[in-house]
């Protein structure tokens, strides 16, 4: 199983059930992702959806419950990667906020100790 079958799978949900639309929207090709779909299909050992020849026109109970988890997962390997990203860039410089003096007197004072604690090294200007 690998993540980008479960993103084929989640794009062609999220593009009504249009497999071209999906492929499209992934920059890639229609017969690529039906054929993606179909090898995790064969590895789960059932049906993700119901398909009327070629055309797909529903999820399957099955593929509701994959589906939520593939959500899950697709979530989870971004969270993931922004971690790797937190730790790999480099966290100095200077930020400059505009605001009201509302905002920077009443809102702002919490987010601000939150944010010094987090980023020691970055400079914030008001």
């Amino acid at each position: 199983m690998k993540l980008q079958q479960l993103r084929y799978l989640v794009e062609v949900v999220e593009a009504g059930l249009n497999v071209s639309q999906a492929a499209d929207n992934l920059f890639t090709s229609q017969p690529g992702v039906s054929k993606q779909i179909r090898l995790l299909e064969d590895e789960l050992g059932v049906e993700i959806f119901v398909r009327n020849g070629k055309r797909v026109v529903s999820v399957t109970p099955a593929g509701q419950e994959i589906l939520t988890l593939a959500r899950r997962v697709l979530l989870e390997a971004r969270n993931l990667k922004t971690a790797g990203q937190e730790f790999s860039r480099q966290r100095a410089g200077q930020l400059t906020v505009a605001t009201t003096h509302t905002q920077a007197r009443y809102v702002l004072p919490p987010v601000i100790v939150q944010f010094a604690q987090r980023y020691p090294e970055v400079k914030l200007v008001l």
